[in-house]
């Protein structure tokens, strides 16, 4: 394992331990598992870097190419889902059809899935073959959220890889940000992508249009559809999102120089394919964000009627303590508790691919509902 690898591993000994054996001994197929945010999906990026580079007339060229997003290396196929989910078809045509394929350059060739748990059953049954019939010099690597979605099928014939959240302090160290940077990773739930995507000038404006929103709520101020200012924001950053995609796969073809052989031209069309879905991935990401930002201020307007205000070390948001103050003045904490569920409840349509504005208008006014009857001191 080289330096670099085992020093963004080092708050996560046991799957640098896993992975230091795995380059050692290569398996056919591994399965990289833990909370969002823990560090797996650049781990996964690493590990098939060093697996390209091993054996590789030029090792060095091979892992930077394989480090590139999107990666311009022929040996390398990497997967995102399509919006909410991975779909039959494009497992079938980018892993099972492709997989028997000789290497192109080195000795391997590597097939990452990312968000492995957004593969339905139909989706996860089409690589059972493949991973009980594993082709020669080939590494399969899924890399998944949620073990629970993964099929026991599928489980049982990949090796796991486990990984784990940092506390929120050693996660703050990491990014480099001090107590601004613990209250962003409590807001994001430990997930360090999202902990420093909210410490961005995007970030801080997202967060602020997700608590207008949750006290607009609160205060009965629907008809200004607070809402709206977060759709368009989550839609303009998938536009971004693609365009960055596009501008890397562009550049890393130039840099390498294979953007005019034959397998240079499929990638590119498959970057292109692919800064679609980064559109909507991205849009998905901010959306979903957005819920949680409101969860947490609902959670903690909860926790603060509840503790009498005696709230020490309590809030997500505790440099917001005055505002939670005041939203949870003379409110019934029961009817924030359940605010808070409906946003989570938010937050799981999204995976079906419901309208934005729809789910966050239902919510909404579901809502404002219990906000009203707890002013009343009703228990709904």
């Amino acid at each position: 394992m080289t330096a670099a690898v085992a020093e963004e591993l080092a708050h996560q000994p046991a799957a640098a331990a896993a992975i230091a054996a795995a380059l050692a001994s290569p398996s056919h197929a591994y399965l990289f598992t833990g909370p969002a945010g823990s560090g797996k999906r650049d781990a996964a990026r690493r590990f098939a870097a060093e697996l390209l580079a091993a054996g590789a007339a030029d090792p060095a060229s091979a892992r930077d190419r394989a480090l590139q997003d999107p990666s311009p290396h022929p040996d390398l196929e990497w997967l995102e889902p399509v919006g909410a989910r991975h779909q039959v078809d494009d497992i079938r045509d980018r892993v099972v059809s492709r997989v028997n394929h000789r290497p192109y350059e080195g000795e391997r060739r590597v097939f990452v899935i990312a968000a492995a748990e957004s593969m339905g059953p139909e989706s996860q049954n089409a690589l059972l073959k493949t991973l009980e019939e594993p082709a020669d010099a080939v590494t399969l690597i899924l890399v998944a959220d949620e073990l629970a979605a993964i099929l026991p099928t599928v489980r049982s014939r990949c090796q796991e890889v486990g990984f784990v959240a940092p506390p929120p302090e050693v996660a703050a160290a990491m990014l480099g940000a001090g107590e601004d940077g613990v209250v962003a990773v409590r807001l994001a739930g430990g997930d360090i992508n999202r902990a420093r995507y909210l410490l961005t000038d995007e970030g801080r404006e997202l967060r602020a249009m997700a608590e207008n929103l949750a006290r607009a709520t609160i205060a009965d101020r629907l008809g200004e559809a607070p809402w709206a200012p977060i759709v368009e924001f989550a839609a303009a950053e998938g536009e971004r999102a693609s365009d960055e995609f596009v501008e890397r796969a562009r550049q890393a073809g130039e840099e390498f120089g294979d953007a005019d052989t034959r397998e240079g031209k499929r990638r590119v069309k498959d970057a292109s394919d692919d800064a679609k879905r980064v559109a909507r991935r991205e849009r998905t990401r901010i959306i979903d964000l957005a819920l949680a930002l409101v969860c947490a201020w609902w959670r903690d307007v909860a926790v603060y009627g509840e503790s009498n205000g005696d709230v020490e070390g309590l809030l997500l948001a505790s440099d917001r303590e005055e505002l939670i103050a005041a939203d949870a003045a003379g409110l019934d904490p029961i009817a924030a508790r359940r605010a808070a569920e409906l946003a989570m409840q938010a937050r799981s349509r999204l995976r079906v691919n419901v309208t934005e504005e729809l789910a966050f208008e239902a919510m909404c006014f579901r809502a404002a509902y219990l906000f009203g009857r707890g002013r009343q001191g009703g228990r709904g």
